[in-house]
């Protein structure tokens, strides 16, 4: 297995995503998180990995089309982003609402 740099690594995952769909994975021990675009699926599960501490069983990625927007007469696009859905191991879990 490629050993990766920890510190890179951090730098690939951006953001865990909130919407109700991704709250209705959660069920299924399913996470999703924004991730830089240049990511790769191994790269994605390392990171995961070294950053939450759990086992991840497999990483699934979405890269939808880029959507166009306008400002006044000016056509431009949104930006690019990739999404990953990381399935945990059983009995493993990510804690994205800490108690306060």
């Amino acid at each position: 297995m490629t050993e990766y740099n920890p510190r890179d690594l951090a730098d690939l995952v951006i953001k865990p995503i909130i919407t109700e769909k991704a709250t209705l994975l959660l069920e299924e021990n399913k996470y999703v998180f924004d991730v830089l675009p240049k990511a790769s699926k191994p790269e994605i599960k390392a990171a995961i990995e070294s950053l939450f501490e759990v086992k991840v069983t497999s990483v699934n990625t979405i890269r939808p089309p880029r959507k166009k927007r306008r400002v006044g007469r000016f056509i431009g696009h949104k930006p690019l982003y990739k999404r990953a859905i990381v399935t945990l191991e059983e009995g493993d879990s990510i804690t994205l609402f800490p108690d306060l």
